[in-house]
């Protein structure tokens, strides 16, 4: 395809369709059925310039003007409180099941790991003079484990923890999609708990240890692991495909990964209030381990529930077929 001669003898259209689009006044039932007689065509043309490998720009302005065609066809906007509503309820649990063989490995695998790093530290104590100096060993011990929870005010910790688990979360969803990098930023955090719970465990501590990193750490994992599996879902879509092209296998998994962020952003804003508020509370260790407890499983049941349903209602996380990309079948 000569795409400058394709955008030249098409060009006419797009304008008038814009035209139509933007026109304030009310349409005359002739220009109504105009506008979506292009808006059906342009969707071609769109279809026609991705096959024949037009340039971005191209393509963006033309994405951009059929997703306004879009909302004037279409006439009506959903009330904001409905996309909210529909992205807790359906998309975001749906993306949450569909992922859930990925990011249960990644969890265990990352347990396995942190396991294996402590049980080194534990058994082979003379391990922790290449981590650090025994005096700096002796204060975590002794004090900075636990002071690291207490020693901000409770809501700036809150927004700093926010901050640090949602750029950890970012990072492996981002890097996700080249795989490896992705793979060593989940397996370097691993490495660190491990070796915070080797050390603790270690020195007879395991209760401070687990007292403290319950209540929190158990959601708030599991929401980088989350992060971490739409990441590489992301990257293996673009490996195996499946039946799908490699474009569409990216476009759609892409959507539904970048659809999750925010969901994690409020998982992680809860898990960051549960460490500020929670974990360093004079709470009896028994009641602030439950909490952690009972928020994992409120995940789950989440994911599980609404989650399921969703899937088996024929959801897996994507936007609506309405937001979705315009696309028909060309011709060679």
């Amino acid at each position: 395809m000569d795409v400058e001669a394709y955008v030249s003898v098409h060009q006419p259209q797009w304008d008038r369709l814009a035209l139509l689009t933007r026109r304030q006044r009310r349409l005359t039932g002739a220009e109504a059925d105009e506008l979506v007689q292009l808006y059906q065509r342009v969707g071609t043309h769109l279809s026609a310039l991705r096959a024949g490998g037009a340039d971005p720009v191209t393509v963006g302005r033309l994405s951009g003007l059929i997703a306004d065609a879009r909302g004037a066809v279409t006439g009506v906007q959903a009330p904001v409180w409905r996309d909210i509503s529909r992205y807790f309820l359906v998309s975001f649990p749906a993306a949450l099941y569909v992922s859930r063989r990925w990011w249960l490995t990644i969890g265990l695998l990352f347990y396995l790991v942190a396991a294996w790093v402590a049980w080194r530290i534990i058994a082979n104590p003379e391990v922790l003079d290449s981590v650090a100096p025994p005096q700096a060993i002796q204060q975590l011990v002794d004090r900075d484990f636990a002071a690291y929870y207490s020693e901000n005010p409770a809501q700036d910790f809150a927004l700093r923890v926010w901050i640090n688990n949602a750029t950890i979360a970012a990072a492996v969803l981002a890097l996700g999609v080249l795989l490896i990098p992705a793979v060593l930023v989940l397996w370097n955090n691993a490495e660190s708990l491990g070796v915070a719970a080797g050390v603790m465990i270690g020195h007879g501590k395991s209760d401070v240890f687990f007292g403290l990193i319950t209540p929190h750490g158990l959601l708030e994992l599991t929401a980088v692991f989350v992060a971490g599996a739409a990441g590489l879902r992301l990257g293996w879509s673009w490996i195996v495909p499946g039946p799908r092209t490699r474009m569409q296998a990216l476009a759609q998994t892409g959507r539904a990964t970048v659809g999750m962020a925010i969901g994690l952003a409020v998982i992680l804003l809860t898990t960051g209030l549960i460490e500020a508020f929670v974990t360093p509370s004079p709470l009896p260790t028994a009641v602030r381990v439950g909490i952690g407890i009972v928020a994992e499983l409120a995940f789950f049941g989440y994911v599980w529930t609404l989650g399921r349903r969703a899937v088996r209602a024929g959801e897996y996380g994507d936007v609506e077929v309405a937001d979705r990309e315009a696309s028909a079948p060309v011709s060679a």
